[in-house]
């Protein structure tokens, strides 16, 4: 298995909006939306910054139940497989492909989907995989019985999954690639 992470190559990656102050935030949004209009991070609403740090908590408190560590205060995103969605957001697109056995796996949850809509309330299909956060033991066990949604909903047709989010919540193998 492989981690992705999929980014702008004028912007270079792992960059984090949760992981900069919301004014700051709301300054590298701005910027996006005027030089990168066509990119599908220039369609985020202002509320954007606030819901992700929202989702983060809840990502947090999930992980903490599960036993994970949290390294940092806000996990780099990733997803597992390559998604030829994530990587049509971008105007320049890259990524950096790591494999899972580079991780320390208690430093990394995963949401079948993203995360943002998986705990949303306004997604309610009681799909079994809603409001849920995984290990990767957990996750495993998603996959073998609904396989990658990549494979299945790349072009959202049938519900707002389409890749699986992989939170990284260390810097330590992230450096490396950076």
């Amino acid at each position: 298995m492989y981690l992705y992470h999929f980014y702008d190559i004028r912007t270079g990656p792992f960059k984090s909006l949760t992981g900069i102050s919301s004014e700051e935030a709301k300054e590298v949004l701005e910027r996006i939306k005027a030089e990168r209009p066509d990119s599908m991070c220039a369609q985020r609403n202002d509320t954007y910054v606030e819901k992700r740090r929202n989702c983060e908590a809840i990502l947090r408190r999930e992980f903490e139940k599960k036993g994970g560590v949290m390294e940092i205060s806000s996990p780099h995103y990733m997803v597992v497989e390559f998604s030829p969605w994530l990587y049509s957001w971008y105007e320049q697109p890259a990524f950096i492909k790591i494999p899972i056995e580079e991780f320390d796996l208690k430093t990394v949850s995963f949401t079948y989907g993203d995360s943002m809509p998986t705990f949303s309330d306004k997604v309610n299909d009681g799909r079994e995989y809603r409001k849920k956060l995984y290990t990767y033991d957990e996750i495993l066990k998603v996959i073998d019985k609904y396989g990658l949604p990549q494979e299945w909903n790349d072009d959202g047709s049938k519900g707002p999954e389409r890749y699986i989010e992989a939170h990284v919540w260390s810097d330590r193998v992230i450096e490396k690639y950076c």
